[in-house]
């Protein structure tokens, strides 16, 4: 199915999934920020209303020190997505402090949180972090790059030994934000963990998961379909949905049992910088971070990715749009800016934005967003 038949089919299955969940934002959910302060990171809390607006709560310091990829000039201060992770499993938030390389655990009481514990992060400038079940691995950007596992454990993270395993990278301490690795995930059955190496290698690299949670010795490495992998996601067939910086484009794959990725098929918005994205149903959001922009794409059952409407720019945001989140089950998205905002916009059913308003007050340099 091709052309416009599937962008009708599209637009008919996002009507169905957002009318569904129109209702489902609770009062009392939530949105955290984080500040990554090098002086001092901070998760800023906001209560999201019914009608997706957000209101300032409260504030939260890690424990720890917020950091500055190289060359330091840049919004885009971690270079990644996925360094505040919400894991609703555990009612856990955690954060990465990116400039004393510890992680933070916070237990989620409401629009509350509690600092559980702080544990070195086993590396270099920790960017990124991934959650499945019980096991978390956390993606150092620094140096030659690493990934570490850790076991949750009476809400606090627990180091598993022997699993650390390194990229192979040849990077600074700062990173350089172009060269450093960009994100670290499951794949949705936990059984292998994805690490983009952004334009250092323009790899794409997949690690088995062992069942006592240790990593494969090496990866097998992809070369991306276009050039700097940064950002990912699944599809609910299991591709992996990567925004690709080089040629703005989203590439989706298939995830081979093995680790090869397969049957690549790509397409660019015509935009500057394509980096994060955050899926939303049907609909799969990207921030241009050169262009000040957001564009929405569907993706085929095939994997093919399209443009949502004639160009795919559904939003313009406040400068340096970054890391991207939407609550679960709700038809909102909200994409913060290294500028120190967060933009708010409800997802129409045709895929197009709609902006609620701005949450402006934060510290340039913010980066790292979750939800409830």
């Amino acid at each position: 199915m091709k052309g416009k038949a599937f962008c009708a089919l599209a637009a008919s299955i996002g009507a169905a999934f957002l009318a569904v969940h129109a209702a489902a934002a609770a009062p009392d959910s939530v949105v955290w920020v984080q500040t990554n302060e090098p002086t001092g990171n901070h998760v800023v809390v906001y209560d999201r209303g019914v009608d997706g607006r957000l209101t300032r709560a409260g504030t939260y310091a890690t424990g720890g020190l917020g950091g500055v990829a190289a060359p330091g000039t840049e919004t885009d201060h971690l270079a990644s997505q996925g360094s505040l992770v919400y894991d609703a499993a555990s009612g856990l938030l955690f954060a990465v402090n990116a400039g004393s390389n510890s992680v933070s655990a916070f237990s989620v009481h409401g629009d509350r949180l509690h600092l559980e514990s702080v544990v070195a992060s086993g590396g270099q400038f920790p960017a990124s972090i991934a959650v499945h079940g019980r096991l978390v691995y956390v993606l150092n950007s620094g140096g030659v790059g690493t990934v570490q596992g850790f076991r949750i454990a009476d809400d606090h993270l627990v180091q598993i030994p022997g699993s650390a395993r390194t990229l192979g990278l040849a990077n600074s301490d700062p990173p350089f934000f172009l060269t450093s690795p960009g994100q670290v995930g499951f794949t949705p059955t936990g059984q292998q963990l994805v690490v983009t190496t952004k334009a250092s290698e323009s790899t794409i690299d997949v690690f088995q998961v062992g069942p006592n949670g240790r990593l494969s010795t090496t990866p097998v490495t992809n070369v991306s379909a276009t050039p700097v992998p940064f950002a990912f996601t699944f599809t609910p067939a299991g591709r992996l949905a990567v925004g690709e910086a080089g040629a703005s484009a989203l590439t989706t794959y298939e995830v081979q049992p093995a680790g090869t990725l397969t049957g690549a098929k790509s397409e660019p918005d015509g935009q500057v910088a394509l980096c994060w994205i955050t899926r939303v149903g049907p609909y799969y959001y990207v921030s241009n971070t050169g262009s000040n922009t957001l564009s929405g794409y569907t993706v085929a059952p095939d994997g093919q990715p399209s443009l949502v409407g004639s160009t795919g720019v559904v939003a313009t945001t406040e400068p340096g749009p970054i890391d991207s989140t939407s609550p679960p089950g709700t038809s909102f998205l909200y994409a913060e800016t290294g500028s120190g905002t967060v933009d708010e916009f409800t997802v129409e059913a045709d895929g197009t934005l709609t902006q609620l308003g701005v949450s402006g007050g934060l510290p340039v340099g913010i980066e790292g967003i979750a939800s409830s």
